[in-house]
């Protein structure tokens, strides 16, 4: 391997201290407990409805909220049918997927020993976006449900 394929393979990734593969480890097992937990609700084993209720702003105004579906279309992305999680709820199908890569990365990390440079950014930094980015999606997903819930209205 030449010098320069050394130094692209070492800003990729470096190899991870034990208390970084732990912490990986917990995430990893946080993120499987989290799609498991939503697997057996979509199974019936767990009644979902009496754990999360009924949207009191949809009650009130006849109009979904920002988190309106995202129970459903999280079932959806458990049992595989991810087309029909992304038409019920576009922002909860989104942050699944960001779940289930962040798994990943978390699984590569624990078992491998990976740890992956690029996300040793500043925690300030990683923080700013990801908010932004949260709120993006969110009303993003909202303004999806909005526009069709206003459709079916009329």
């Amino acid at each position: 391997m030449t010098s320069s394929q050394e130094t692209k393979k070492e800003k990729l990734h470096a190899r991870a201290s034990i208390v970084y593969r732990i912490v990986a480890g917990c995430i990893f097992v946080v993120i499987v407990g989290f799609f498991v937990y939503m697997f057996l609700g979509a199974r019936g084993v767990i009644d979902l409805r009496s754990e999360f209720g009924i949207c009191g702003f949809k009650q009130s105004y006849g109009l979904p909220c920002p988190g309106c579906g995202w129970t459903t279309s999280t079932l959806a992305f458990v049992q595989g049918r991810i087309g029909q999680s992304l038409y019920i709820q576009p922002a909860a199908a989104v942050f699944c997927l960001g779940i289930a890569i962040s798994g990943v990365f978390a699984l590569l990390s624990a078992a491998f020993g990976i740890r992956f440079s690029f996300l040793d950014r500043p925690f300030g930094i990683i923080v700013k976006y990801f908010v932004l980015t949260v709120i993006i999606i969110v009303a993003g997903g909202w303004a999806v449900t909005l526009a069709r819930a206003m459709a079916d209205s009329h």
